[in-house]
């Protein structure tokens, strides 16, 4: 069997199986947003754990931080290790209380958990509008992908037609039951992608282990600085980097959502706990990944590839037939759970934050507008994956950036309670996000994706500038209503 055809034929088994998975999820009685969009708040903790780490592993990790490595050595798996480190300790400590004012006052969109956090209805409205200029370039980045790894697969340049491939099925799997289509799916990928990384290891380690390339490649690493903080990764580019991750469980509306829906407590510790189990081993088999592919170009295996993105293609192109069209097809898995995730949430943003809110709409009218703004989103994805702008990696961070003023409004709302909706207070909230989103897209609009990150702002890498703006607004609030108080 030719790869072309081999690839079509799995590309056509994955996506068919995904499609009956989806189809099957419509037993499920959707009556209100609220099943929808979080699932009546009912998953169980396995479905809700995979889905969450889906969700989370996008197309940048078997892609874009297999080259990250590559190019920049192990500094990669600190940014990476801190991410997950940082969301299991906020998952752990902040989750349980969120869960629980969810279903409290029965939140289903992130954007309604702000506006309800400060009391101001339409604070609900700007957080939406937030996301959706957030997130277009990090869910087109999953589109980017998808159409590369279409392309990479069948060997064909048929970039357009794999970009058309996935804004099909998540039109089919996000739109027909909502978070219950999503999650179904999303488990089933989750499979897929853990599965394929763990094959894609162990074939690499046994191929370049041949001859003993590999190990000469790990000496040759070890004279360079790859194996520790090489100089690529400066404070400056790691602080950068990592602090948009570091608060993504906070930031990112898309897994946000996904702690409102865990039928129960238990089933919420079983999220925790699966989702560390996940992302610990897709993270280790991610980046040895990059290093293994590093150690082979400087061993002579292989020869030393200059853009990051191409490391996995030029890796799968000596790996047996099955097991490339099986990862290939993982990363176009990672890709359509995240995109899936982020359209169903700014679909909620926009009917029940933007519609209902000021309209008052009835659920059933909102949950059309719903499927209609899917749709909507999708078409609007194509058109940026078609332009092909920014490198995976970046557009991922930068979506990242963007929303990181949400970080201290979040968790202070959140901690502060009640205390959260005094006039002080409220203003600050509305003034945080609002200057700091303005600065990280003022500064993303004048130096582009990539360097937007690593220039700095008054001397500081401008994500922490942007993090420390928006909370010093915050603090300065909290103490003049303490002021006021006393």
């Amino acid at each position: 069997m030719d790869r072309l055809t081999a690839s079509l034929l799995t590309l056509a088994l994955y996506l068919i199986i995904g499609t009956v998975i989806a189809f099957i999820s419509r037993k499920i009685g959707i009556k209100t947003t609220a099943d929808y969009y979080v699932a009546g708040y009912k998953l169980s903790g396995i479905l809700a754990a995979i889905s969450y780490a889906a969700t989370t592993y996008s197309a940048f990790m078997m892609v874009g931080l297999v080259g990250l490595t590559y190019k920049s050595g192990v500094g990669a798996f600190g940014f990476e290790i801190t991410y997950l480190l940082s969301t299991i300790f906020l998952l752990s400590y902040v989750a349980p209380k969120v869960w629980r004012l969810a279903r409290e006052r029965k939140w289903v969109s992130p954007a309604e958990m702000v506006a309800d956090l400060y009391g101001i209805k339409h604070l609900a409205i700007l957080v939406a509008v937030i996301y959706l200029i957030a997130l277009i370039p990090y869910a087109s980045a999953q589109l980017i992908a998808i159409g590369r790894t279409v392309k990479g697969m069948t060997g064909s340049d048929i970039y357009l037609i794999g970009i058309l491939i996935g804004v099909i099925a998540a039109l089919i799997w996000t739109a027909l039951s909502g978070m219950w289509s999503l999650a179904s799916t999303d488990f089933y990928q989750g499979l897929w992608m853990i599965l394929a990384a763990l094959g894609f290891i162990i074939w690499l380690f046994s191929w370049g282990s041949e001859g003993g390339a590999l190990w000469d490649g790990f000496e040759r690493l070890s004279a360079s600085d790859l194996l520790g903080m090489s100089s690529i990764w400066s404070i400056g580019t790691f602080i950068a980097y990592t602090i948009p991750w570091m608060f993504f469980a906070v930031t990112n509306p898309q897994v946000v959502q996904k702690i409102y829906t865990p039928r129960d407590e238990k089933a919420l510790r079983r999220l925790v706990t699966l989702f560390t189990l996940f992302g610990l081993t897709y993270t280790v088999i991610v980046t040895m990944a990059g290093l293994m592919g590093r150690a082979l170009s400087e061993a002579g295996k292989l020869p030393i590839i200059e853009i990051g993105d191409e490391v996995t293609p030029t890796l799968l192109a000596h790996a047996p037939l099955p097991l490339t069209v099986f990862v290939f097809t993982s990363i176009v898995a990672a890709a359509m759970t995240t995109m899936d995730a982020i359209v169903l949430t700014l679909s909620s943003a926009i009917s029940r934050d933007v519609y209902q809110r000021t309209l008052g709409g009835t659920d059933r009218k909102a949950i059309l507008i719903g499927r209609i703004s899917i749709l909507a989103l999708l078409i609007v994805l194509s058109l940026v994956a078609y332009l092909r702008i920014g490198f995976i990696v970046d557009l991922s961070v930068l979506a990242s950036a963007l929303l990181l003023p949400l970080a201290p409004v979040t968790l202070i709302g959140w901690f502060l309670g009640e205390r959260a909706k005094t006039k002080p207070i409220r203003y600050a909230a509305v003034l945080s996000l609002v200057v700091g989103f303005l600065t990280g897209l003022a500064w993303a609009l004048t130096h582009g994706a990539r360097k937007s990150l690593v220039t700095p702002i008054a001397g500081l890498p401008s994500t922490l500038f942007i993090l420390l703006v928006s909370t010093l607004i915050m603090l300065l609030a909290i103490l003049l209503s303490e002021v006021r108080k006393s």
